[in-house]
């Protein structure tokens, strides 16, 4: 049976310095699925069915969902191992059960404990592994690979089983779980603790481990955690992902995780027609990779290098569709392109008669901004609607994550005029984004929108300030028969009152008419 585990840890392990690709962790996936039905079906022991996994070295450069990832160590003398030492300390007393209420609280007395343990794990890489003692009857209900493993007709009897593959820390929260029904996840170590509960199927904790980093999802790990979540086989976190890179790409593409993506995954973002960017940031963004991708495979960054890199990448990227000054002043510049290739850019802008390319020559669509209008109707009197620097405010919350693009604000009703304006999104009195700038109102009723210079992720269930500070014509449009929740798509907002207005704006009227934003256009999305 031990020849069969140690075939199973092959197909999932490759050399330290090499990355799988999500190619071989299919095969590798197929090869043990059809091992695990041969073998289960004589009441053995096998790995998970569903979910791909990474090898050791992928694991110690885990996403850091909000904090730089740590390599494996061992818990001496860190808080967490003393209360694991109080936790074997009280099963010390010989009558420990009769204070144990109730199963839980006896089992959770077993945790970490060597108390009657009859398994032993030795977990992690080489040069950082623990040793961690276990009870099979325990895990066995807890996980169906442990009972194959344990119970089933060809079970192995060894005392000690070896996981060069699974850090110690997600290891012992995998037992947390099992032993004491407690879920308790770090950042540093969720993706870790993801993997291990796929490859011992434990689906439970697998999920508790992408909502949580769902709910830390931001624009600087949207990347990183998009390549493992196409490892680990998960389209609803892959989809979460996507929207906080298309909304906001120029940021996700300068982060530095973004450079540690597999190729698989950097195609798929350079293929992606809603990223919502300029293709000098996607051209700048793939030539970053492809210098990191140069030094991990200990070659210089040339730019012949760097092509060979990219491979097939490169002819993803949209050139004509930058403008021929962005074209001229970057790519052709570099040496990334042979001399046809440049030359028939240049064609490609300036004659008439083009020639054919192999970049694709649209550009991407991008995102289409929606609107959200919190005001029935609009109106103006001969004295209101006045500003002198006084503050519209207004707060609102949402049911899903969107992207806060800017506003629609009115203009004067008294005759063209022009307007500076001050922005701001708030949370909790913090600053998220801010914007000083001018827009031309036509003396009309209609809106005028104004941007931020970044769309601002807005998480759902939380309230958000919205505020404008308008400095022009006295007297403009104000809204009114305002609504306290509007459905904008498939997005509800909802509306109430902020302590920052200081200018008449409430749910009920005022400023602010719109939210501009980024979010998903369908249920299905």
């Amino acid at each position: 049976m031990s020849n069969f585990y140690n075939k199973v840890s092959l197909a999932y392990t490759k050399p330290m310095n090499k990355r799988m690709t999500l190619q071989e962790i299919s095969q590798a996936n197929q090869w043990i699925n059809g091992e695990i039905n041969d073998t289960l079906s004589v009441n053995s022991y096998g790995m998970p069915q569903s979910g791909s996994t990474v090898s050791q070295r992928e694991n110690s450069s885990f996403l850091p969902v909000t904090q730089p990832a740590s390599a494996p160590t061992s818990p001496v003398g860190s808080p967490v191992s003393q209360l694991l030492s109080d936790l074997s300390n009280i099963t010390l007393d010989p009558n420990w059960q009769a204070i144990k209420s109730t199963v839980r609280e006896r089992n959770a007395a077993m945790f970490n404990n060597d108390l009657m343990a009859d398994i032993y794990f030795v977990v992690g890489n080489p040069g950082h592994t623990q040793r961690i003692p276990s009870h099979k009857y325990i895990l066995a209900t807890g996980s169906s690979v442990f009972y194959a493993m344990f119970y089933g007709g060809l079970a192995d009897t060894k005392e000690e089983i070896e996981v060069p593959d699974v850090e110690p820390t997600a290891f012992l929260t995998l037992l947390r779980y099992l032993y004491c029904d407690e879920i308790q996840l770090e950042p540093d170590t969720v993706l870790a603790t993801l993997y291990v509960a796929k490859k011992y199927i434990v689906p439970h904790l697998a999920r508790a481990c992408v909502n949580y980093l769902e709910t830390s999802l931001t624009a600087k790990n949207a990347c990183l955690l998009l390549s493992q979540s196409r490892l680990f086989e998960e389209p609803e976190l892959m989809q979460r992902c996507w929207e906080v890179i298309d909304a906001q790409a120029e940021i996700a593409l300068h982060s530095d995780g973004f450079v540690d993506i597999d190729a698989d995954t950097l195609q798929s973002v350079l293929g992606r027609e809603t990223i919502n960017c300029k293709e000098t940031i996607l051209w700048e963004a793939a030539m970053n990779w492809a210098s990191a991708e140069c030094s991990r495979r200990e070659i210089e960054p040339t730019p012949s290098n760097k092509r060979q890199v990219l491979d097939s990448a490169l002819y993803l990227l949209r050139l004509p569709a930058m403008s021929l000054e962005e074209f001229a002043n970057g790519p052709a510049q570099m040496g990334m392109l042979t001399l046809e290739e440049t030359v028939d850019l240049f064609l490609h802008y300036t004659a008439s008669n083009k020639p054919r390319l192999t970049y694709p020559t649209k550009p991407r669509i991008g995102l289409k901004p929606q609107t959200c209008h919190r005001f029935q109707s609009c109106a103006y009197r001969s004295n209101q609607w006045r500003y002198r620097g006084r503050c519209d405010s207004i707060q609102f919350s949402v049911d899903r994550r969107v992207f806060i693009v800017g506003f629609g604000l009115y203009g004067s009703s008294t005759g063209a005029s022009d307007y500076t304006v001050k922005i701001e999104l708030k949370r909790l009195g913090r600053i998220l984004a801010e914007n000083n700038t001018k827009f031309f109102s036509d003396g009309s009723s209609n809106t005028f929108h104004v941007y931020f210079a970044h769309p601002v992720q807005v998480d759902p269930e939380l309230f958000y300030t919205a505020s404008a500070i308008l400095d022009g014509a006295e007297l403009s449009y104000f809204g009114q028969e305002g609504l306290s929740e509007i459905n904008a798509g498939c997005v509800t907002f909802q509306f109430q009152c902020s302590s920052e207005s200081t200018n008449g704006t409430g749910v009920q009227g005022g400023q602010i008419p719109e939210l501009i934003f980024y979010g998903p256009v369908s249920e299905n999305h």
